[in-house]
């Protein structure tokens, strides 16, 4: 069994946060489950450390403030003890075997740094789901949320974690920048066969937005736009240069034989 450290942020999740921690407990894999509580101001800290005192698998990191899902989730991983990570958001849920599927996929493909799994969306409005074009755009979504990705911690740490812009914080997107780079520098394949992640709708959900934007029903503002696609390519070019020097040292410092 290959150990997995998940890392869920979580701000004012109570609702949805027991859900998506006995998602994780039913995961053999799931040797370490770090909540990362970004500054909430319900009950969520005081249900982590319940369940903190009943399985020793599950802790707490408390941030000084709330700074966002992408500060919460670098964190996390900062304190992971395992060489793969998982990231679930606070109202999403694995399914039973998630993470066996994924730790076998990395096991056979020793070349490849991530893998994302096939997501469910659940609960979202009719005149999203019912969109002939729905469907196609889920399977774009999938590549790039959270919750989908399992990688390993040193390409993890080599691309710098998620971009912490206060961009995608107004506006979302900082874990397509992230699945952005991931797939032009590493590769971002995902296990299509059948859903092992499910997403719940809340209102306000950046899914929703994507989907809206995606599928036509809502046109963004311009400035929206092209600060997203600004500092994401900002965020790429960072990752591949970062990775690049990585190279350039290595080969450098190799001793011939």
């Amino acid at each position: 069994m290959t150990p997995i450290s998940i890392i869920i942020p979580c701000y004012n999740a109570a609702p949805t946060l027991v859900r998506a921690l006995q998602s994780c407990l039913i995961q053999p894999e799931a040797a370490q489950i770090i909540v990362v509580d970004d500054g909430s101001s319900d009950a969520s800290a005081d249900m982590v450390t319940y369940c903190a005192s009943l399985y020793p698998r599950v802790s707490l990191l408390s941030m000084p403030c709330n700074g966002g899902a992408a500060r919460a989730r670098n964190w996390g991983a900062l304190h992971a003890s395992h060489d793969r990570l998982a990231f679930l958001d606070a109202d999403d849920e694995y399914l039973p075997g998630a993470l066996t599927a994924a730790a076998d996929f990395l096991e056979r493909n020793p070349a490849d740094m991530a893998v994302r799994l096939d997501v469910e969306y659940a609960g979202f409005p009719a005149d999203l789901t019912a969109h002939p074009d729905f469907t196609t755009h889920t399977t774009t979504l999938s590549n790039t949320v959270p919750s989908s990705l399992i990688i390993r911690r040193a390409a993890f740490a080599a691309l710098g974690g998620f971009p912490m812009d206060p961009v995608f914080r107004r506006i979302g997107g900082e874990d397509g920048a992230f699945s952005w780079a991931l797939r032009d520098i590493f590769g971002n394949r995902r296990l299509d066969d059948r859903p092992r992640v499910r997403m719940h709708y809340h209102p306000g959900i950046h899914a929703e937005r994507y989907f809206r934007i995606a599928l036509g029903l809502h046109q963004p503002d311009p400035a929206d736009v092209a600060d997203a696609f600004h500092f994401s390519q900002r965020f790429v070019d960072s990752a591949r240069a970062g990775i690049d020097r990585l190279r350039a040292a290595f080969v450098t410092n190799v001793t011939p034989a």
